[in-house]
C-alpha cells in the first residue's frame, strides 16, 4: 500500500469484493506451509503512520529507520515522496524483520501487512464528508491459508488485526492528495518534496527543527500544542499534515479543533 491508494479507486477485476458482514474464510499461522512467504519478494510501500510505529517499536530516531531501512521513490499518480522497505536481493527481497518464527516487530508492523488478504478502498463524500469502505479479497497462488473455516467475519478479523487506527491515521492524508493533485499536478520535487518527506516520514527531525531552527516563522501555534507536540508522534504527524498543507498550498493551519 502506498501514498496512490489513500486516496478513492476502483477494485481491481483481478479482486473478489466482499462485504465486512461476510465470513473471513482466511487464517495464516505457522502451520501453513506458505508460513512468511507474503514477507518475501516484497516491493512495500510504507506509511508515515508506519514508519512512525516502527521507528518507535525499534527505539531509533526517524531519520536512522529511513536512512537503515527504506528507499525513496515517487508515487506513479499522485507525484508524491514515497518511502518503502530498502530491496535486498540476498533475501529474496524479504522484509527485514521477517524472522524464521514470524515477524519481529507483529505488534507494530504495518497497515497493510494487517490488511492482507483484504485491499481497502476508501471513497469520501463531498456532502457531509464521511468516508465510505468497501473490501476486496486479494486470493495469490502462494497463499495457502484460504478455504479455513474461522467463524469470524470480515469486520471481526479486521478488528482482531489492530487495523483501525491505521487507517484512520492513512485517511488523513486523503486531502492534501486531492489538493497536490489538482494544485500541483506530476512531480512534486526540490524544497516542496523535502518539506513533505520531513514533515511526514522524518517527524524526529521535523520536531528537532520546529525546536532549533524556527521552522514555524509566521505560524502562531498555541505554545501549550509546540509543548505537546515535543513528545507526542501522533500528534505531531496530525501538525505535520498541516503545515505541509500550509507550505504547499498556502492553507492556513488550525488549532484547537
Amino acid at each position: 500500500m502506498d501514498l496512490d491508494r489513500q486516496k478513492e479507486i476502483n477494485m481491481s477485476e483481478e479482486m473478489i469484493p466482499v462485504h465486512p458482514d461476510d465470513l473471513m474464510k482466511f487464517d495464516c499461522n505457522s502451520k501453513n506451509e506458505c508460513f512468511n512467504e507474503c514477507c518475501r519478494d516484497l516491493n512495500q510501500a510504507l506509511t508515515p503512520y508506519d514508519v512512525l510505529r516502527l521507528k518507535n517499536n525499534l527505539g531509533i530516531l526517524s531519520q536512522t529507520f529511513l536512512k537503515k531501512y527504506t528507499s525513496l521513490h515517487y508515487g506513479p499518480e499522485s507525484g508524491l515522496p514515497v518511502v518503502e522497505f530498502k530491496p535486498n536481493p540476498q533475501t529474496g527481497h524479504a522484509c527485514p524483520f521477517v524472522t524464521s518464527k514470524g515477524c519481529s516487530v507483529y505488534e507494530d508492523r504495518p497497515g497493510s501487512c494487517r490488511m492482507y488478504p483484504l485491499a481497502r478502498a476508501i471513497a469520501r463524500s463531498r456532502e457531509n464528508g464521511e468516508i465510505a469502505e468497501y473490501f476486496a479479497l486479494i486470493e495469490e497462488p502462494h497463499c495457502k491459508g484460504f478455504g479455513f473455516e474461522t467463524k469470524q467475519t470480515i469486520r471481526e478479523w479486521l478488528k482482531g488485526q489492530d487495523v483501525g487506527k491505521h487507517n484512520e491515521q492513512n485517511d488523513k492524508l486523503m486531502e492534501l492528495i486531492s489538493l497536490k493533485n489538482t494544485i500541483l499536478p506530476g512531480k512534486l520535487e526540490g524544497a516542496q518534496a523535502d518539506q513533505f518527506y520531513l514533515a511526514l516520514y522524518d517527524l524526529d527531525e521535523f520536531r528537532h527543527q520546529i525546536a532549533q531552527n524556527d521552522l514555524l516563522n509566521g505560524i502562531s501555534a498555541p505554545q501549550e500544542l509546540i509543548e505537546e507536540i515535543k513528545k507526542d508522534d501522533e500528534l505531531l504527524l496530525d501538525f505535520g499534515i498541516q503545515w505541509a498543507k500550509y507550505m504547499l498550498f498556502g492553507i492556513q493551519m488550525k488549532f484547537g479543533e
